[in-house]
């Protein structure tokens, strides 16, 4: 059992950190935030060096690494900046279906555009009647000889109003008992007629990012932007939740790390009462609390990134490294905040934004309610 990093992963590691820190200016973070804008010039100088679909096929103008180095990335980016790094490391957002179940044409068409940073993607699963509940969906795709006529709402779509193209999934037999065994994921590309993404408005966090509202109404699709095999979408949704959610776990490591570099910063230049806020046991105490669930959380996340990375799928791992590592975020980030006391609720000190972008770790891509579920189904076995 080897814990060590290759030379090639710490390479691209210290890659990803320096360019954050070249690139992510806090003062322009703040603009950002301010005005809920997408740092677009950041995101194609990133797609520019390759840091975008690092984890897609040299074909399609990634890198051809694993699971882990784009892990590795993403921790980097929202270390550096929560905001910043969260929008940057979700412009390839389910992008992972096309890749994993598509056609070469689908492939060649999606994936290439996403890395170079000409577009951007997005998913399409959750909706307003059934949340975390994608068993059950209103949106229906009825096919109509050559074509799919699709009529919906999405709810809750992060790129929303960005992106240039959409993994959605629907109801294609409305007959199937139960209903999400017929289910099929379908590519929607922006401008579409019927198609309408609107902004859901002002949010607590990752406000550099969108969040929206699709809605389709009579969407004429051909039977070609069908991804894999017809109702089949939902299993196509569920491995990609068990990719997708090692990098959700990474996006909250990476916060967590950046509210505690903030802390350890502060607590050893601070001083109260003639010494180091840093000398006190209290404050010792917490750091101390705090890197040992970052290290635990980091375990954890490397080791479902390896293990997706060797060809297993285990929902029940990366479960618990989401679960865990959302967790996390908040704890850090809440005693981020707390080290740094009045100053810690202050925006220009950062630790307030990354705890409230850690916020939603525990929310988007399955709740932590969803992840328990998941972790305990394994355990003690699905209900008959």
């Amino acid at each position: 059992m080897d814990f060590e990093l290759s030379d090639e992963q710490k390479d691209i590691q210290r890659a990803a950190r320096e360019f954050a820190q070249g690139e992510f200016d806090k003062d322009l973070a703040m603009e950002l935030e301010r005005e809920h804008t997408f740092p677009k010039s950041i995101w194609q100088k990133a797609c520019k060096l390759g840091f975008v679909g690092i984890h897609f096929p040299e074909a399609y103008g990634g890198q051809g690494l694993g699971i882990l180095e784009n892990a590795l990335l993403v921790e980097e980016f929202c270390r550096q900046d929560s905001g910043i790094g969260v929008a940057l490391t979700l412009t390839d957002f389910s992008s992972e279906v096309i890749l994993r179940f598509g056609t070469e044409e689908q492939k060649q068409k999606y994936l290439p555009p996403v890395t170079m940073g000409e577009a951007i993607s997005a998913g399409a699963y959750t909706e307003p009647d059934h949340g975390s509940d994608i068993t059950r969906l209103s949106t229906t795709a009825i096919k109509d000889r050559q074509e799919f006529v699709i009529n919906g709402t999405k709810t809750f779509i992060t790129n929303g109003t960005l992106a240039n193209h959409f993994v959605i999934l629907c109801q294609t037999d409305p007959e199937a008992d139960p209903p999400h065994r017929g289910m099929s994921t379908i590519v929607v590309e922006r401008g579409t007629p019927g198609f309408e993404a609107t902004e859901l408005g002002d949010k607590m966090g990752i406000r550099m990012t969108s969040t929206a509202e699709l809605s389709l109404s009579e969407v004429h699709v051909p039977v070609e932007n069908l991804i894999g095999q017809e109702n089949r979408g939902f299993y196509h949704v569920l491995e990609f939740f068990d990719e997708s959610r090692i990098e959700i776990a990474a996006q909250a490591l990476g916060i967590a790390q950046g509210a505690f570099d903030r802390a350890l910063a502060y607590a050893k230049e601070r001083r109260q009462f003639g010494r180091r806020i840093a000398d006190f046991q209290a404050t010792q105490h917490k750091l101390a609390d705090m890197y040992t669930m970052l290290e635990t959380a980091r375990l954890l996340t490397y080791k479902a990134a390896w293990n997706y990375d060797q060809g297993r799928i285990d929902p029940q791992l990366t479960s618990m490294a989401k679960l865990y590592a959302g967790r996390v975020s908040v704890e850090v980030a809440d005693e981020a905040i707390q080290i740094l006391g009045g100053y810690g609720y202050i925006t220009e000190y950062e630790v307030e934004r990354f705890y409230r972008d850690a916020r939603i770790m525990e929310i988007y891509e399955g709740t932590r309610e969803i992840q328990k579920n998941t972790i305990a189904s394994t355990l003690v076995g699905k209900p008959k």
